[in-house]
């Protein structure tokens, strides 16, 4: 019987929302389609369809098989947690508390994505989230003149980042201590240009470029019992993915 859902040679792009958050997450953990199809019991060619084509709508027990194999939840797949703030679970199963070391924060906040600055203001301090990339060292953003990340430069500023697993209740943050500056030197800003993670998510004219030099990186991380789910996910026993793929950035 032919393969209703060829596998095609190249590998395309995520699409619909439940596509990107499969590639997401199977990705973040370290598994290439086809060993988590194969985990999950499905056909290569199949989840490469769900993952491509926006109207898929797999039946529950696809999405249950999927959501064991990366380690969380159908309503995330599904993104239905997509306007609730991270960390609504209850505790995980023997959670443990780290300090990070240095190095161990300059990588994560290498890998970059969206954290958060706190500008201090006669008000008090403001906290807005903004896009930024790590270059030779240093934390940059994209803003708009004026702006309210904008006002970071002269002051000194704390930047966090931060990623919270619901299903198995960890996470880890990193907080940076430094003084932040509007980069005008038209090489440095060429420079950045070019070596941009990404352009700033809310889109339009943001041609001015912050950095923060951190002064100090500190960071914290909580796990929970290898091989535990915590109550957030509805189980409790061993967890089928194993506690080393739980545990990848």
């Amino acid at each position: 019987m032919p393969d209703p859902f060829p596998l095609n040679v190249a590998e395309g792009s995520p699409t619909g929302d439940l596509g990107r958050r499969i590639a997401v997450r199977r990705t973040a953990l370290g598994l290439s389609r086809e060993e988590t199809a194969d985990r999950a019991g499905v056909a290569a060619s199949y989840l490469q369809y769900l993952e491509e084509f926006p109207g898929a709508a797999p039946g529950r027990s696809v999405l249950l098989r999927l959501a064991e194999v990366l380690d969380t939840t159908v309503t995330n797949l599904a993104g239905g947690d997509g306007d609730q703030p991270p960390g609504p679970g209850r505790a995980g199963s023997d959670p443990t508390f780290t300090e990070l070391t240095v190095q161990e924060c300059r990588e994560l906040l290498s890998t970059h994505g969206v954290g958060r600055v706190a500008i201090p203001t006669v008000s008090g301090p403001v906290i807005v989230p903004v896009n930024y990339s790590v270059v030779d060292g240093a934390i940059v953003y994209r803003t708009a003149p004026g702006a309210m990340p904008s006002r970071a430069a002269g002051c000194q500023v704390t930047f966090e980042i931060d990623r919270i697993d619901d299903a198995f209740s960890e996470g880890w943050s990193v907080l940076a201590i430094g003084r932040a500056r509007t980069v005008t030197d038209a090489d440095d800003v060429r420079r950045l240009t070019e070596h941009a993670f990404s352009t700033p998510w809310a889109g339009g004219s943001r041609e001015e470029w912050v950095r923060i030099d951190a002064l100090s990186l500190t960071g914290r991380r909580i796990a929970t019992r290898a091989g535990t789910f915590s109550a957030a996910s509805g189980t409790d026993g061993p967890s089928p993915a194993g506690s080393a793929a739980r545990n990848m950035e």
